[in-house]
């Protein structure tokens, strides 16, 4: 199930397989973006609501030409600034991409990831990629192809490996409303960043149905041990005495009697860093039965911002 054959994985993708796939931020089960029979899998294997779209994946800035059929000067600023890499922009799509690989919508999101074997893949391909994360819905991300190994089984063809994700957190959605630019979900490209290319953005990043761009639902990225988020450890842990209690924290050990676990997301407390171990961490205290995993809040800056995003969407019951 797990090779790292890139040839073996175009013949499965020619032949309307899924394929889980690398990339920066996390995998993806990708499919050829003009076969419905491809996109019905994806959809079926994530058990992911057909409203939700899907993230088209190409391997050049040429092709974004023949997804979108507009394309903003800003959107080109973007593009130019930040691919291959963890930005996907929302545009009007072309007519030529399937309703379904959109949740309907007459937008589509695309990007160009920045991960050698998925770039190899995707030169190799005559066609776009539909890859949402590599997860049954709602689940933790994977980071790694094991991960993805794990909630698949052998429901899928291949997971093709390409080492452990770098940047560890999904790409940032941006799009436009009344042409100013607006991210709808949070991602491995900062607002920071965004901002000294584009000056301020909107952001718009909830969506109880029916979302505009993947990731905006309440719940998401959740682990099935119940997780809750605080700012207080100390009181937390103090509230929960007596549970199985897993931590999850910025850069320091907590010593505290009662914690059967924890996971430190970065020692030497680079926010950046963080995000790329946010869900190894989490998938390796989900493994562990425990009553409940307590999240330390980080910083609410640059890449800790999209961290406590995803940590306060697990959190959600």
């Amino acid at each position: 199930m797990i090779s790292e054959d890139v040839f073996e994985a175009v013949n499965l993708l020619y032949n309307e397989e899924i394929v889980a796939i690398p990339t920066e931020t996390v995998y993806g089960l990708a499919g050829n973006v003009y076969s419905e029979k491809a996109i019905n899998k994806i959809y079926r294997l994530k058990n992911r609501p057909s409203t939700n779209p899907l993230i088209v994946h190409i391997g050049s800035k040429d092709q974004l030409y023949d997804i979108a059929s507009e394309v903003p000067q800003v959107a080109e600023k973007l593009a130019d600034e930040f691919w291959p890499g963890p930005l996907t922009i929302l545009l009007k799509k072309n007519k030529n991409i399937p309703d379904i690989v959109t949740g309907g919508k007459n937008t589509v999101a695309v990007r160009i990831p920045n991960h050698p074997t998925a770039l190899k893949l995707l030169s190799l391909l005559s066609f776009p990629l539909a890859a949402p994360s590599a997860n049954p819905f709602s689940y933790i991300s994977p980071t790694s192809a094991s991960h993805v190994a794990n909630y698949f089984n052998d429901s899928l063809s291949m997971v093709l490996d390409g080492g452990i994700c770098k940047s560890g957190i999904e790409s940032t959605i941006i799009g436009f409303e009344d042409e100013a630019p607006v991210i709808y979900r949070l991602g491995s490209t900062t607002i920071e960043a965004i901002e000294k290319v584009i000056g301020t953005v909107k952001i718009k990043n909830f969506a109880k149905a029916n979302p505009e761009a993947p990731g905006m639902l309440t719940k998401h990225y959740a682990p099935g041990t119940k997780t809750v988020l605080v700012q207080n450890l100390e009181e937390s842990i103090e509230q929960y005495k007596g549970k199985k209690i897993g931590l999850l924290v910025f850069n320091t050990m907590n010593w505290k009697e009662g914690v059967f676990h924890q996971e430190v997301l970065s020692l030497k407390g680079s926010l950046q860093e963080a995000a790329a171990n946010l869900y190894a961490c989490l998938h390796r205290l989900d493994d562990l039965n425990l009553d409940i995993i307590i999240a330390e809040k980080l910083p609410d800056y640059d890449f800790g911002i999209a961290i406590n995003d995803r940590l306060s969407r697990a959190a959600q019951s």
